[in-house]
């Protein structure tokens, strides 16, 4: 029997580097634009099928707090998607594949996000 086998897998005890966060945060931030589309094409048909309907939505989206926390859910959600996919891009042409690159390329994932979060915030409020 390997006595070097883990024995203990009990996820909240373990301590994740920050790049297996990032790519733990594009997984989730994909299944949430996935979600997402669904709102998102609710909205598009609706705003297409009369001025009526394009009123609502604008409305919805200028009015209703619940509707611009969505908004800005979903832009949050695209940006960091966009950012991390980038990341993952690069590391498929071997560009910064060493555990120094991978840390940085995290970091600057997370900063570059968080400035356009705050952006996407200010523009949906």
């Amino acid at each position: 029997m390997n006595s070097k086998r883990p024995v203990n897998l009990d996820l909240s005890t373990i301590t994740f580097p920050l790049p297996a966060l990032t790519s733990i945060a594009h997984r989730i931030t994909g299944i949430i634009l996935f979600i997402g589309l669904i709102f998102a094409f609710w909205a598009l048909d609706v705003s297409l099928s009369s001025p009526q309907g394009f009123e609502a939505v604008r409305d919805a989206l200028a009015h209703n707090i619940l509707a611009k926390l969505v908004a800005w859910g979903l832009l949050s959600a695209l940006a960091f998607h966009f950012v991390a996919g980038i990341k993952h891009l690069l590391m498929d042409i071997n560009i910064g594949v060493t555990l120094e690159g991978g840390v940085r390329k995290s970091q600057i994932t997370v900063v570059v996000s968080a400035v356009l979060v705050i952006l996407a915030g200010v523009w949906v409020w």
